[in-house]
């Protein structure tokens, strides 16, 4: 086996379902996922999964949440306890394909799938709620390790134990470490701007960017 190249450390799909957390509150939510040995990828995502908030989740641009495997040592020390399989609610977590590897627009072939990564996660109060620890919302924005989304290229199939290559790595190097220190500071408009000319970058991310951009211009003029 090639030495750090990307592997695929579990594969996990769910649908939304309610969940209760320990004090008795409810929501409908997609982050419990269950390990399957083979699923289909489809331009919308996996067969079998899907998100109960479509405003904040889903869509062509993040039909497939990825989680480096590497981070759960890291927060299963701060939180002391063991995290559930897929805490984040990925379908794919990996190993070999940290935040600060992987950048905007890179390609990847997964299986019989080609995916290419569109954005970082913007996590949610649901983490905290599902892994039941406040703070690891807190810990993911502070650390910019939130796992990431991509786009599917190519349908096909992904099995559990598929090989994972990277076809191209795009030529912007904009890592996704690297967006998410920009996106969570949120003052620093030509480093978003930079962001934002990267053609493969979310629609959804180039359009808060842009808000953003806005803003902190005005302060400027103002």
């Amino acid at each position: 086996m090639e030495k750090n190249k990307p592997m695929i450390h579990t594969l996990t799909v769910g649908m939304p379902k309610e969940l209760v957390d320990s004090k008795g509150r409810s929501m409908i939510t997609g982050i419990e996922k269950q390990r399957v040995q083979e699923v289909y990828l489809s331009s919308q995502g996996f067969e079998g999964d899907d998100v109960a908030d479509k405003k904040h989740h889903g869509g062509p641009d993040r039909a497939v949440c990825l989680y480096p495997a590497e981070h759960y040592i890291q927060w299963e020390q701060e939180l002391g306890k063991t995290l559930p399989v897929a805490a984040f609610g990925e379908n794919l977590t990996v190993t070999n394909m940290l935040e600060a590897d992987v950048c905007i627009g890179d390609i990847y072939k997964i299986g019989d799938a080609v995916i290419q990564i569109t954005q970082g996660r913007i996590p949610c109060s649901t983490i905290d709620r599902y892994t039941e620890a406040n703070t690891l919302l807190k810990r993911l924005i502070e650390t910019g390790y939130t796992g990431f989304l991509a786009r599917v290229l190519e349908e096909g199939t992904i099995c559990a134990d598929s090989t994972i290559e990277l076809v191209e790595k795009h030529p912007a190097r904009i890592s996704v470490l690297y967006c998410n220190e920009v996106y969570f500071k949120n003052n620093d408009a030509i480093a978003m701007k930079q962001i934002q000319a990267v053609d493969a970058l979310a629609e959804d991310w180039k359009e808060k960017l842009e808000k953003r951009i806005q803003i902190l211009q005005s302060k400027v003029m103002s």
